[in-house]
């Protein structure tokens, strides 16, 4: 939920001026679009900087808890740049819609274990309001990786 606040925060402020007159900004979905990139790159950042947090949401029938925090930090890298490139836009939505869904069970296994990650809010509300969110963050990387039409 902190990641739904921050990609709000910086939509926001995408819309303040001088940013708000940008030409590759002026439509929501282009904002929108940067703003998930932001979000991403983010959370990507964090996935190799404090990798030990993530390693203890990976649930334990999982191998290689390092190995996979690591691959969806860079998979989440790999999105965030893809949204960036018109070329690449669909398929990096589709990507991390994936990447989503793989993570969903990570998600899952710390709500039910009620464990409390570092760096998040310890109350388990916080973990069990999370699982509805990751929908909202499938619609988003959806709904801003159509490519637009040039008028």
């Amino acid at each position: 939920m902190s990641l739904l606040a921050f990609l709000l925060m910086v939509f926001a402020l995408l819309h303040v001026p001088p940013l708000g007159r940008l030409s590759y900004l002026k439509t929501r979905r282009a904002k929108a679009r940067v703003a998930l990139s932001v979000g991403f790159l983010f959370t990507s950042s964090l996935h190799f900087l404090t990798p030990d947090r993530f390693v203890a949401m990976v649930p334990p029938f999982l191998p290689w808890h390092l190995e996979l925090v690591y691959l969806s930090g860079f998979f989440e890298l790999a999105g965030a740049v893809g949204l960036q490139v018109p070329k690449f836009q669909r398929a990096a939505g589709w990507g991390l819609v994936a990447l989503l869904v793989a993570v969903f069970p990570a998600n899952v296994y710390v709500a039910v274990s009620g464990l409390s990650v570092a760096g998040l809010p310890a109350n388990p509300l916080y973990y069990w309001l999370r699982l509805p969110v990751q929908a909202v963050f499938i619609w988003w990387a959806l709904w801003c990786s159509k490519c637009e039409m040039e008028p």
